[in-house]
């Protein structure tokens, strides 16, 4: 099988301060010695295109770097492996995984590992589960990888700054019994800003910057970021995707930006055979549809390449931004030529809520279930500030949902902002989406963990509680999680060793 990785303000209160868990955690794994000076936050090094990783050990090493974006636009990046995205990680299903993060960076930093099911004190999120690892330390992190999927890494330090930056990439878990495709492909989209002032931080060098988020209505113009990546790449500078003639062919599609796309496959029929990394059930033909996906959403498709000559992977919007977010799939010996782009045409999307076929489920929406819990999110004005707000409070005013082991969990999310999608992100568990807007779903049985709201939206979610720990539920608009989108799962009964340490700078948003 051919594999291929193409070209591949923050929240004010510490969470030191600000909640009382007390998460295990291995404290042998964060080598305090050889503590360094913090690396210079310029530098003339320029990356590398990313790399597969595969085996047990891997390392990371978080460094400054330069990327050229865009044809003759080069950009400061905050790199994994001096590379953006970072390498894709590709394990197998049942592999224990020790993965060495290694801080060269002028600011701390942490791993997250978006959507995998880990033990509670490898979430990497500062001040809930470690502390911010920082410059010159090194921190390992070490986990079983038993379901299968696509997945993606980033930081969760000032995370709404660092990913913004570059600090993120894929995760694959290749499933035992998995059918394989002969081509493989990973795309992960994402915005930029051509000026180099990423969330507010002058990316030309100096200190980070906190971010008023209130003066930049972030939920309502997000206009700055003028650069649409794929793989870190934009325009003519998106690597091409090789097929021949009868390829079962996989795209994985991962959203690591702040605004939702709308993919659309020119050429061929299509299955999205996965959401979230969790398969779709007898999912149905597609052709000339868009995938709309959210920020830390996952979506693969899957098709056979059955209509030779080049055509485009695009995104379709009504900003001229879209026009860099385009890879082409080329035939091999296709003759010269490319398929014709219509990026402002509008197409239908796929309603993954009445795709697929109903099978068996975990839950359902009228069983007994030990805890239900209501989710308003809004946006509101508060002192003269824009928040973003969990049943009108923000962070970590925000009301937990506290479990015991065991529990059984109903999740009512309401979206009462105007204009604002909020994509709601659960770590350590996934959850079965029952309901859209008051009606049952109708297709295959939906697992997530990643549910994105558009304003007036209203679902309902079910999980159960088998993670122990402290867990955050939060908007992965970052940019509203920074400005109080944010709650705790918290398991009661949940005994940990960990405490925060006041002084190590911890920014969970």
């Amino acid at each position: 099988m051919f594999k291929s990785l193409l070209a591949i303000g923050a929240l004010s209160v510490v969470l030191a301060g600000c909640s009382d868990s007390k998460n295990e955690m291995d404290h042998s794994k964060m080598n305090m010695e050889g503590t360094q000076q913090a690396p210079k936050e310029t530098t003339d090094t320029k990356t590398v295109k990313p790399a597969v990783l595969t085996g047990k050990g891997i390392d990371l090493t978080a460094s400054v770097s330069n990327q050229e974006i865009a044809p003759g636009k080069t950009l400061p990046v905050w790199t994994f492996n001096n590379s953006v995205p970072g390498p894709q990680i590709r394990v197998k299903q049942g592999d224990t995984v020790k993965i060495n993060l290694k801080n060269q960076l002028p600011e701390p930093v942490t791993i997250h590992w978006h959507g995998v099911p880990v033990p509670n004190a490898m979430d990497g999120i500062p001040g809930v589960t470690q502390n911010a690892v920082q410059p010159g330390q090194s921190f390992t992190y070490e986990f079983k990888a038993d379901v299968p999927g696509t997945y993606w890494y980033h930081s969760h330090q000032d995370s709404v700054n660092q990913l913004d930056r570059g600090l993120y990439g894929s995760f694959v878990v290749e499933g035992n019994n998995e059918d394989k495709a002969d081509r493989d492909y990973t795309l992960m989209l994402d915005e930029w800003m051509s000026s180099g002032e990423m969330s507010g931080m002058n990316m030309s060098g100096g200190k980070m910057s906190g971010m008023d988020h209130s003066m930049m209505n972030m939920g309502h113009d997000m206009s700055m970021y003028d650069l649409y990546t794929i793989n870190g790449k934009s325009g003519s500078l998106v690597d091409q995707l090789p097929v021949k003639q009868g390829d079962k062919v996989r795209i994985r599609l991962i959203n690591a930006g702040y605004l939702s796309h709308q993919i659309h496959l020119h050429g061929h029929e299509y299955k999205v055979i996965s959401a979230d990394g969790q398969p779709i059930n007898n999912p149905g033909i597609l052709k000339d549809n868009v995938i709309s996906i959210a920020p830390g959403e996952r979506y693969d498709i899957e098709f056979v390449a059955n209509n030779p000559g080049k055509w485009l992977i695009e995104d379709h919007g009504g900003n001229t931004a879209v026009k860099g977010m385009k890879a082409t799939i080329v035939y091999e010996g296709a003759a010269t030529g490319s398929d014709k782009a219509n990026e402002s045409e509008k197409l239908a999307a796929v309603d993954i809520s009445r795709y697929g076929q109903a099978g068996k489920a975990t839950f359902t929406l009228g069983q007994k279930y030990t805890l239900e819990y209501t989710m308003n999110l809004n946006t509101e004005m508060k002192n003269g500030d824009m928040v973003y707000t969990i049943n009108g409070k923000t962070f970590p005013k925000t009301e937990p949902i506290n479990v015991k082991k065991g529990d059984t969990i109903k999740v009512r999310l309401v979206n009462n902002s105007k204009t604002d999608d909020h994509p709601m992100h659960l770590h350590g568990h996934f959850f079965q989406v029952l309901s859209k807007n008051g009606k049952p779903l109708e297709g295959s049985p939906l697992i997530k963990d990643t549910l994105n709201l558009k304003p007036g939206e209203e679902y309902v979610v079910a999980f159960e509680a088998d993670n122990e720990g402290n867990w955050m539920f939060h908007c992965h608009d970052l940019h509203h999680a920074s400005s109080g989108m944010v709650t705790e799962l918290k398991y009661t009964d949940y005994k940990a060793d960990f405490v925060a340490d006041p002084h190590a700078g911890n920014k969970p948003e």
